[in-house]
């Protein structure tokens, strides 16, 4: 097993909280942290690329990717799509000396936590239900059926943050990355 040295930090929360944006803003300020790229079933929204946004799998691939072992972490998030984290490359940067983001779903975060319990998990907290409600809208990615999906596992996943090391606010991204580096480099 790898030594984490406290340089795995999983960042976690509900749809729509800004998981993505405040991970991004990391790595853009924050050479040394390096994003894991998460494995998903899901077909790519626009913008997004293969082996950057994420590796996007078939079921059949994702299939093999568990069967040998090959996962840190995986789920079936809003009861649809599977997300996961592919393994080597995250131990790779650790054992490089790197510090590694996880920005990943709450079952992930849980799953990662009893792996490799040096992981710190952040749980990223919207400031309201009414502003996380905007953002996803805001998104306009979502048809009206998923948007209900989500918000609703959106509910249950906000219950879920005193199972983390800590909660951040994401009120505003500067300011929440900020706080979420100084966790990853103490």
């Amino acid at each position: 097993m790898v030594n984490l040295n406290h340089k795995l930090l999983v960042l976690a929360g509900p749809t729509a909280v800004g998981k993505g944006t405040v991970a991004k803003h990391i790595i853009e300020h924050n050479p040394q942290v390096v994003l894991s790229v998460s494995a998903t079933t899901r077909a790519p929204r626009p913008g997004e690329v293969d082996g950057v946004s994420y590796y996007f799998l078939t079921d059949d691939e994702f299939d093999e990717l568990i069967a040998t072992n090959q996962m840190l972490e995986f789920a079936v998030v809003h009861g649809k799509h599977r997300y996961g984290t592919p393994k080597q490359p995250v131990e790779a940067a650790l054992a490089e000396g790197k510090a590694v983001l996880l920005e990943i779903d709450i079952q992930g975060a849980r799953q990662v936590k009893q792996r490799m319990p040096q992981a710190t998990t952040v749980f990223l907290a919207p400031p309201s239900w009414d502003e996380l409600v905007r953002r996803l809208e805001g998104r306009a990615t979502e048809n009206p059926e998923e948007m209900a999906r989500r918000l609703e596992t959106a509910r249950v996943e906000l219950a879920a943050q005193g199972e983390f090391d800590h909660v951040i606010v994401n009120d505003e991204v500067a300011k929440c990355a900020a706080a979420v580096v100084r966790l990853i480099m103490s």
